[in-house]
């Protein structure tokens, strides 16, 4: 049995990863209902935070239905991220990460994100004091390291380990390396293999099919696997990984009524929650991953990409459903 503190999750949990204008609230309802084991936020600037900025405070909208759920921070001031300790607490999550992972410039420049990798000591000062902070389970989100030759993460991990954290995700590429290349799982086997490791280690990289679940799970002995790409347009590959794990089968292709139902409820709990605008702007990311490989569908793609008003894209999803019901899906 997994455990981040004391909340249960099983053998082999799978996460969702936070991802920035992806994981919102209707996103993570719709994986949480695919068998997502526990959710994380888009990450949330510790700056924003402490300034009221709107979009960071809406990122700290969460539901009953999505728990067990975490909201990710960052930044690298020390009494900016306490103080953002103290505000998402009123949100009442079940779990604070703290993101040492992202390698976007803007983050990175300000010794945020993965840039803090430069700094192991701050890194684990600052772990120290927030875990401190809170009675809440701190988990943190990191890469292998800033570059090839200054991969330390065994030693990061149990620095992190021993202030406090209640688990550690591993993205298996270190900032130099972006999203290029293969992720490395090697070094989070490592990870998990210290002897003086006691919390759960999870597996972050190029997780795109059961088998690559299977393979982390089995091969690398992770405790888990934090999933962020693959999920994008597909919030059944939860389902997906699952029923392998337990059949060794693949689970039949996702059929266009699905796939329609999905995009509906998406788009609708997205007005719920944002209204009638942001519901329809922020919803048009996903609809090419939903609808991917369909021959002649660009012009309901540009309709529902395109248009303003949700009685159109709801009436382009019944023309598609109608159009296309017996579109077989591989």
């Amino acid at each position: 049995m997994v455990k981040i503190g004391d909340i249960e999750l099983g053998e082999f949990p799978l996460l969702l990863a936070p991802m920035e204008d992806v994981s919102d609230p209707p996103f993570r309802a719709l994986c949480k209902e695919q068998g997502a084991d526990v959710v994380y936020t888009e990450f949330v600037s510790s700056e924003g935070l402490i300034r009221n900025a709107a979009k960071s405070v809406m990122k700290l909208d969460i539901y009953e239905k999505e728990r067990p759920v975490g909201i990710q921070i960052f930044g690298a001031n020390m009494e900016s991220m306490l103080q953002t300790i103290d505000i998402v607490e009123k949100s009442n999550p079940d779990i604070i990460d703290i993101n040492f992972g992202c390698p976007v410039k803007k983050v990175v420049s300000k010794g945020a994100g993965a840039g803090i990798l430069k700094d192991v000591c701050l890194m684990e000062k600052l772990t120290a004091e927030m875990v401190k902070r809170t009675k809440l389970p701190v988990t943190v989100k990191t890469r292998l390291g800033w570059d090839h030759d200054s991969i330390k993460i065994v030693e990061v991990a149990e620095r992190l380990q021993d202030v406090g954290i209640k688990s550690i995700a591993i993205h298996g590429r270190t900032r130099a390396q972006m999203y290029k290349g293969n992720a490395d799982w090697k070094p989070i086997a490592e990870v998990k293999n210290n002897p003086r490791m006691h919390i759960p280690v999870f597996g972050n990289g190029d997780v795109n099919t059961p088998e690559r679940a299977a393979e982390m799970r089995d091969n690398y002995g992770l405790d888990g696997a934090m999933i962020g790409r693959a999920t994008i347009g597909n919030p059944w590959f939860f389902k997906q990984i699952k029923h392998y794990f337990k059949t060794g089968k693949h689970l039949d292709p996702i059929t266009m009524p699905e796939r329609v139902e999905a995009a509906r409820r998406h788009l609708q709990m997205a007005i719920d929650w944002k209204g009638e605008k942001l519901g329809v702007f922020e919803t048009r990311r996903h609809y090419t991953n939903y609808f991917k490989g369909i021959p002649n569908f660009k012009e309901y793609r540009m309709r529902m990409v395109t248009s303003d008003d949700s009685k159109d894209v709801f009436d382009t999803f019944d023309e598609v459903l109608e159009k296309f019901s017996d579109y077989q899906f591989v």
